[in-house]
């Protein structure tokens, strides 16, 4: 089985231009690989990962079918730096 990694860009407003702000990652558990069903997939959920107001935006840039095992960099870092993931990737659903 496999996973499906989704990353964000974030990007906040400073009154007279956008600022880019780093992003989040995002996985949905348990997702067999199939390019047509797997861009059905992201624009049924776009709703749960994206914002875009006044203040704040946040929009997909990237996704990618990855091992159950795979962690992020940010989640490696924690574990080379901390010992433990304290902030792992937000796990969503399909439904």
């Amino acid at each position: 089985m496999a996973k499906l990694l989704i990353s964000t860009q974030v990007y906040e407003n400073y009154g007279y231009r956008w600022k880019p702000k780093g992003g989040n990652d995002y996985v949905i558990l348990n997702h067999t690989e199939n390019n047509e069903e797997t861009t059905k997939l992201i624009m049924a959920i776009r709703h749960k990962v994206e914002c875009d107001n006044n203040l704040f935006k946040e929009h997909i840039i990237n996704w990618q079918i990855v091992d159950d095992n795979y962690i992020t960099s940010f989640e490696q870092d924690q574990l080379d730096f901390e010992g433990a993931i304290r902030f792992p990737s937000q796990v969503i659903t399909s439904e």
